[in-house]
């Protein structure tokens, strides 16, 4: 729609030069009339180089029109463009693009209030990244102390009474086995089932001791943590989780927190309400922006309907701009659902 705009104004230039040179080729031929006494009939009658004077003339009038109006109006048009597109882009959340110079007139103005207008933008992005992280690194520091004592508490317990009853039960179960007769064989694998299930509590808690922790980085990088989070899940789920994780380069820890809660989220919709058999996830940082997209095959929903904007995805939305970002979401129902997030890189001052 904004390029038939601009193609427009183009035509609507052509236009104008072509009425502006007829009117002023009408006013010189009447004054030059007036001026030297000629009549309406020796126009009618005059030629040049045997074409009819009434003929050559519209017809330069209109070319000299046209074809100015065409060489002004492009150059116009070609700039308008540039504005357009640079005015996308800011839309897009690319703030680190820069309009090029337009000149020194009104487009040329615009082109440099727009590039204030995005330098401005981008530090307060850069303000509103840092103390995001600022945020993310006190409540990780409140939470730590916490959930680090909380942890220990719970994993001491459980070793302390819970494993060591476990051991009990496998130790005593070994030892009735031995005094046993042999004769009594239904017994013994009674006995021995008692003492390979008390084995298997063993194992099943020593893995429950070593998932004893939060669901966060925790001093890993974004990528390990991605990775290790949809590993884990592949390992609990039955939907089959595809995912590309590029290198990236150093971001602000409230931007990584971020993304990472942003994934977890969309993970959980996923689970919770697509009914999908594939999901995909895809990070990676280009032109100064990180682009993450999870895509899903479910059942996808009516985004004209109140469910486009339920918690989970209003939560996605909430932590994308908290760092500057936008999250668009993209579903149609029975053809799945995308979740878009677009964050600009900016550097810290």
């Amino acid at each position: 729609m904004s390029r038939k705009k601009i193609a427009g104004i183009h035509w609507r230039l052509i236009r104008f030069t072509v009425w502006i040179c007829t009117g002023l080729s009408l006013l010189v031929l009447v004054l030059t009339l007036l001026s030297y006494g000629l009549g309406l009939q020796t126009l009618l009658t005059a030629q040049i180089y045997d074409i009819p004077l009434l003929i050559l003339i519209p017809s330069l009038v209109v070319l000299t029109g046209a074809v100015s109006g065409f060489i002004f109006g492009y150059g116009i048009k070609r700039r308008m463009e540039m504005l357009a597109e640079s005015i996308m882009r800011f839309e897009r959340g690319n703030f680190a693009h820069r309009v090029p110079a337009s000149g020194e007139d009104e487009i040329g103005m615009v082109a440099d209030h727009l590039n204030r207008m995005a330098e401005r933008i981008e530090k307060q992005v850069a303000s509103l990244q840092k103390l995001s992280t600022e945020k993310a690194q006190w409540q990780e520091r409140m939470k730590q102390a916490v959930i680090s004592e909380e942890r220990q508490r719970l994993a001491r317990e459980l070793h302390d009474a819970v494993s060591q009853q476990l051991f009990a039960i496998s130790m005593m179960s070994s030892a009735v086995k031995e005094t046993l007769p042999e004769a009594d064989i239904q017994i013994n694998k009674q006995i021995t089932m008692i003492e390979k299930m008390a084995g298997n509590a063993q194992n099943e808690m020593r893995a429950l001791l070593l998932h004893l922790r939060p669901v966060t980085l925790e001093g890993k990088g974004l990528k390990e943590g991605l990775e290790e989070l949809l590993e884990e899940f592949k390992a609990k789920h039955s939907v089959e989780i595809d995912w590309e994780v590029s290198d990236l380069p150093n971001l602000a820890k409230g931007i990584e927190d971020h993304l990472f809660r942003i994934v977890q989220e969309g993970l959980s919709n996923v689970f919770r309400h697509s009914q999908a058999t594939a999901v995909t996830v895809r990070l990676a940082a280009r032109n100064r922006q990180v682009y993450l997209k999870i895509i899903d095959n479910g059942v996808g929903f009516d985004m004209n309907k109140p469910k486009a904007s339920s918690y989970g995805l209003q939560s996605i939305q909430e932590r994308a701009s908290a760092i500057g970002g936008i999250a668009e979401v993209v579903s149609f129902p029975g053809k799945g659902t995308q979740v878009e997030v677009k964050v600009p890189i900016v550097d810290e001052k």
